[in-house]
This record gives C-alpha cells, structure tokens and sequence, in this order.
C-alpha cells in the first residue's frame, strides 16, 4: 500500500522501495533491477513519466547550458544508456566532452551501443563505477549530472560529497529527480497511476512488474525537494536551487561549487 512521502534525507541506505533492508544489501537488488531493465529503459521512463521524462532532460540540458567550446568536460552519473550525455553533447554543438558513469554493466553496454551508432565515440566514454566511490580525479570536471539515478545510490550524502570533489571550482550540480507533487488533485492522480497502473504496465511488456514496484515506490522513499536542496548544501555546494517540472513530479536541482 502507498505510505506517506518520506521528506527527511535519512534513511535512503537501508530502504529497497518500501521494504527495509540490510546495509550493504540495497545496491545488488538495485543492480538486479537495472540489469532487467536496461534493454527497454527507455520504455521504463516513458510508463513512469508518460513520455515526459524527454521534455525534462532537455529542459535539464538547457538549464546546464553547456558552452560551444572546445575543452569542457561533464560527468554523467547512473547515466549509462547515455540519453542525458547525447543531449549535452547537441547541445554544446559537439564539443563538449561528456564521461557517462554507471555501476550498471548492462546499461553501460546500450550506452556504448548508441554511441557507436550516433558516431560520437569522441564524445563520450563510459565507466563502471559506483557513484559513492569516483575513480576520478579531484577537480577534473565542470559540470556533473545525474538523471533519475541519485534515489537508487544507497548513501545519497557520499555521492553528493564524491560530486563536490571531482567538479573544478566553478563547477555545477545539476540533478534531475521525481519528486513531491505540489498541485492539488494532481498528487491523487500521480499517485494512482504510479501504483495501480505502472506495475501492471511493466508486467505486460517485459513480464515482469517487480522492477517497476520498486522504482514507483523508491520515489515516494526519496527526500522532497526542499530536504534533497539542504543535502546538496550540506555537501558543500552554494546557490542551491531547484525547479519543479509538471507540478513537481519532478524536479531539477542546481548547485555550484564556489
């Protein structure tokens, strides 16, 4: 059954949707969601977002503004199929340089499957890794992003802290997550779809709803904007801010090291 958004940041390590598991036990049932949906992870966010979530990445994209310049750098993070990365890179007219980073193996394999057929191999490489522990250097990059993927990290504060560390001083955060719906009426009806229909959706074109379950409830799990906006500055980020899209169904967050 639904239960109440969380707004506090804690808890998020130990929370597999509504379920409460182990510490350490989070991430490999994560995985195992990811691996079953990476070859139709488009298909994933168009049921959770009924398509929207394409008008949100661009406006995410236009917000990052990534400059027509040759030398700039941005990390994508559980960006693996690469949908964010070919955005930034159209939108620097090819001369940004984006390092798509996933702990997934699978959707790191779409991602450079897609890279190779859209010819942008110079463009973007991928790395598997795991968002609380950068192999990175510090200060190596100008912007970091990260779509749809912080709420599935088990300790949002370490990977909001490995963000600050790897971004040079003038770098920019920038989050795309669903979040708390603040429109009246809307909120039942988002949460109606999400519950009843998204499931049973997932069930009939993959044969499997579980993966589904999870991602609708672990974003009822997920800090509101406001308590997510006071972790990015606890993080050490400055001139946080944040902008609801669809009435907060989902929302972006921006932050900047100074």
């Amino acid at each position: 059954m639904p239960i109440g958004r969380t707004t506090a940041a804690g808890g998020m390590e130990t929370s597999y949707g509504f379920r409460q598991v182990d510490a350490g036990d989070k991430q490999p049932l994560v995985n195992e969601v990811f691996h079953k949906v990476a070859n139709r992870y488009d298909l994933m966010n168009d049921l959770m977002s009924a398509g929207m979530h394409r008008v949100w990445k661009d406006a995410m994209v236009a917000w990052l503004n990534p400059p027509k310049r040759p030398g700039w750098r941005s990390l994508d993070v559980a960006g693996g199929t690469g949908d964010v990365a070919f955005r930034i890179v159209a939108a620097s007219h090819g001369n940004a340089h984006v390092t798509v980073l996933d702990i997934n193996g699978s959707m790191l394999a779409v991602g450079r499957e897609r890279a190779e057929k859209q010819k942008l191999a110079d463009n973007v490489d991928f790395v598997e890794a795991n968002a609380e522990e950068l192999p990175l250097a510090d200060a190596s990059f100008d912007a970091y992003t990260v779509a749809f993927g912080i709420r599935n990290v088990p300790r949002i504060d370490v990977a909001l802290s490995e963000a600050y560390r790897v971004l040079r001083p003038g770098g920019r955060f920038l989050c795309l997550e669903f979040s708390e719906v603040d429109l009246p009426f809307l909120d039942k009806a988002y949460e109606a779809w999400s519950f009843n229909a998204i499931p049973r959706i997932g069930r009939a074109v993959t044969g499997d709803g579980e993966p589904y379950s999870y991602l609708v409830e672990s974003i009822r799990k997920f800090p509101n904007q406001r308590n997510f906006a006071a972790m990015i500055a606890r993080a050490g980020f400055e001139r946080v801010s944040f902008r609801n899209y669809s009435g907060g169904i989902a929302a972006a967050h921006s932050g900047w090291k100074l």
